[in-house]
């Protein structure tokens, strides 16, 4: 019985071991014609160019709408696989994990191994279709065969060395077609936002050069919406001038972007974020404004806390918290509002959720946040990836027009602005009693130090809606807060509002 049972053993192990040693045959094989037909073998750099456009992650008008788009006219790229290092100019780019607000100009982005961000900027070189074949041949790559909308396709998985801050393994999933075409690269990011983000990377119309197969059209996603997409009218292999495509740029100058490409956007690519210095200061009795960064509020009712706004990270949100109990003792913080979706205002919510603290916010945010904060969570190193799905967030909604939180003590109202250019769902916090009113991204006080505009120049048009709404609703404020404070930081009149409209 015992010799028949090892036996049997045996012949299983070998079963497994002889199908694993097929499938990662069957895995190389493939790589090996993908790479043969894309030109891969022998590749050491590569350069493109064409046209292309960006979305600003997290900076949609709508919740969950299409990302603000830029338009640019050109677009060039260089990859070195053997540093492995990037080199993109033009008026476009790829847009860093973590997303930035793009501008029209001139951007020049050098990712190296040493750029801060590790996979989350790397990527970009990996999953390119050469990219992505020159890891999967490094990398005990696996495959399986997917059927997606009658079309057959090899799915090819591996991980790169660098594993996420969490510990975890990250993954590249690439979709190579029955010509040998990489049609599609799949990763996922750790996001302050979005948990464990998708990035999808889609290419199509494949043209040749010399051997060297490149697509015409390349579009990506972020969080499921389009950050960029470039239409290349060129590609070329093992470019002779590889050094001179790859030189960084000067420092800053005149109609230049950074050396080293945009940062990154709100909260970082996911992690909490620089350390934040914050203060306090007292507006009126149980009114604090949370200095040192994006402005927030502190408010005390009878029995709690009610803080606005929570900053663009982790690190901020938690300093914010940490002086509104410092300067309002003794009692919890119950709610923090939240005035729009943008993530440079919302990023601090995981950490806000992850204390356990209820979040108010309008309902045109309801989808958004509730999946972004409740989605999967496991390659960051966030408050609330630690929490390990322990703690779903709390949400509270503003419906219709207006919500105010009232006891013997305080009147806070929340009303919704409408008509607004900049975001639907854009809540003002109003003290009644107090005259105070905080907006933000609604009016932005001008630098004093700035050369005044000229007489002529029409008047904000965001301000202008912002006007129109506090009038509509007969607010009768004296004092604003802007979350973005002025430079320098100050109280700012409502006269002054009023006055940059009438100029």
């Amino acid at each position: 019985m015992i010799k028949r049972f090892l036996l049997a053993l045996t012949v299983l192990v070998i079963a497994i071991l002889t199908a694993a040693a097929a499938f990662a045959q069957d895995a190389r094989s493939i790589i090996s014609a993908a790479s043969k037909t894309m030109g891969v073998d022998g590749l050491n750099s590569v350069t493109m160019a064409g046209a292309g456009s960006n979305g600003a992650l997290g900076q949609s008008p709508k919740p969950g709408g299409p990302w603000v788009r830029t338009n640019a006219s050109d677009y060039t790229r260089t990859i070195d696989f053997t540093q492995p290092a990037l080199r993109a100019s033009g008026a476009t780019y790829a847009v860093p994990i973590g997303g930035t607000t793009a501008v029209q100009g001139v951007f020049n982005q050098s990712i190296t191994p040493m750029t801060p961000g590790g996979w989350t900027q790397q990527l970009n070189i990996w999953t390119t279709p050469w990219g992505f074949l020159k890891g999967a041949a490094a990398n005990n790559a696996t495959v399986k065969t997917q059927t997606i909308g009658g079309k057959r396709y090899s799915v090819v998985t591996w991980s790169p060395a660098e594993k996420a801050p969490s510990g975890k393994a990250y993954q590249v999933v690439g979709y190579i077609n029955d010509q040998n075409l990489v049609e599609k690269v799949d990763t996922w990011v750790e996001h302050i936002m979005f948990g464990d983000m998708l990035v999808e990377t889609t290419y199509s119309d494949y043209r040749d050069n010399n051997g060297l197969k490149f697509p015409e059209t390349i579009v990506q996603k972020q969080g499921g919406q389009l950050t960029f997409e470039a239409t290349l009218s060129f590609a070329s292999a093992n470019p002779s001038n590889l050094a001179q495509l790859m030189q960084p740029p000067a420092p800053a100058g005149r109609g230049g972007g950074p050396a080293g490409g945009p940062p990154p956007g709100p909260g970082g690519p996911g992690g909490p974020g620089a350390p934040a210095v914050a203060n306090f200061e007292k507006l009126a009795d149980g009114v604090y404004k949370i200095t040192g960064g994006c402005t927030a509020l502190a408010i005390e009712f009878s029995d709690r806390i009610v803080v606005v706004e929570a900053g663009q990270s982790d690190a901020r949100a938690e300093a914010v918290l940490e002086q509104a109990r410092k300067a309002i003792p003794n009692k919890p913080i119950r709610y923090v509002v939240n005035t729009h979706h943008h993530f440079d205002h919302a990023s601090g919510l995981p950490y806000v959720a992850a204390q356990g603290i209820t979040i108010i916010t309008h309902e045109a945010n309801k989808e958004l946040f509730e999946r972004a904060l409740n989605a999967p969570r496991t390659l960051g190193d966030d408050a609330l990836t630690k929490k390990g799905g322990t703690v779903k967030p709390k949400f509270e909604y503003v419906t219709g027009d207006k919500k105010v939180l009232q006891d013997a003590t305080r009147t806070l109202e929340l009303h919704l602005m409408k008509g607004l250019q900049h975001a639907d769902g854009t809540l003002v916090a109003y003290l009644p009693k107090e005259k105070i009113l905080l907006q933000a991204d609604l009016y932005g006080a001008p630098n004093p130090n700035a050369p005044a505009p000229p007489p002529n120049a029409p008047p904000n048009m965001s301000t202008v809606q912002f006007l129109n709404n506090v009038q509509r609703l007969g607010l009768n404020v004296e004092q604003i807060v802007s979350v973005h404070a002025p430079n320098p930081d100050r109280q700012i009149p409502m006269q002054e509002v009023v006055a940059s409209v009438r100029r």
